[in-house]
């Protein structure tokens, strides 16, 4: 199920991509800014910290850490004022060993996530959008 439905979302993304236009507000501020990614970020770690099925991939995990380099992360894919200074994705997923459910499933938990903070769908799919390329530097790793 997950598979079909985060494929659908896959080319809902990529024929609404071309609808943005470049005058928009950025990603950042469609966000809500710092106060925005911050509790979007806050609410995917409540909803990680709740799921049995992703919770053991984050058992040797600094929340802490992982919080800040999120935030961080997402702030930069969203074009705002940050610039990722953590491990690559490749180097950060090596070792978990994430399958395509798992994976698929923690993008169902961000869609989750995003819908509870507020955001629209063509944000939630800009915000996929950035996301999608770096999917093969975290499965199977």
């Amino acid at each position: 199920m997950y598979k079909v439905r985060v494929g659908f979302l896959a080319f809902i993304i990529l024929c609404l991509g071309g609808c943005q236009s470049r005058g928009d507000a950025t990603l950042y501020q469609q966000l809500g800014e710092e106060a925005g990614v911050e509790k979007l970020v806050d609410v995917i770690i409540q909803k990680i910290g709740n799921n049995k099925q992703i919770l053991p991939y984050f058992k040797d995990s600094n929340i802490s850490h992982f919080r800040k380099g999120f935030i961080q992360h997402l702030c930069s894919v969203a074009d705002g004022p940050c610039q990722y200074t953590g491990d690559s994705m490749v180097d950060i997923h090596t070792g978990m060993h994430i399958n395509e459910r798992d994976f698929n499933y923690v993008v169902e938990l961000l869609i989750d996530a995003m819908t509870e903070v507020g955001l629209s769908t063509p944000v939630q799919n800009r915000v996929l959008q950035r996301l999608a390329p770096m999917r093969s530097d975290i499965l199977l790793r």
